[in-house]
């Protein structure tokens, strides 16, 4: 006997990509029209392909604070940093880097007026 050809409908418009940047799939279908009993159908019924949206934003990423550093100064008031390093650049429009250096003021103990050494090397001088 025969076999009848396969009857299928058009194929369906392309699906949406399956995410919203960066690398995906999208599908399409087409039905098969004719009935079952009428002999095997091996046409595909489902075809996939990659799609490619733009590239997903990737965020600025930052170490941890390191510990603060000493005092800039041995008497009075100065000022001690910290600083954090950038471990991944910001890309394709995601959030920017934060300040990777902080400052804060620190004091130690009262400097000592030096006058009186001044004088006595002033003395010593003439």
């Amino acid at each position: 006997s025969d076999t009848i050809p396969c009857l299928l409908s058009p194929w369906s418009e392309w699906s949406d990509c399956s995410v919203t940047c960066g690398k995906g799939m999208r599908t399409r279908q087409r039905m098969l029209k004719s009935a079952a009993e009428l002999g095997d159908c091996n046409e595909e019924l489902e075809q996939a392909e990659k799609c490619m949206l733009p590239e997903c934003p990737i965020d600025c990423e930052l170490t941890e604070w390191s510990q603060w550093s000493e005092c800039n100064t041995s008497c009075g008031k100065g000022h001690m940093i910290r600083t954090r390093m950038i471990k991944v650049e910001p890309q394709f429009g995601g959030a920017a880097c934060p300040e990777t250096v902080q400052r804060t003021k620190c004091r130690v103990r009262k400097c000592l007026r030096g006058a009186g050494m001044e004088k006595r090397r002033w003395k010593e001088a003439r």
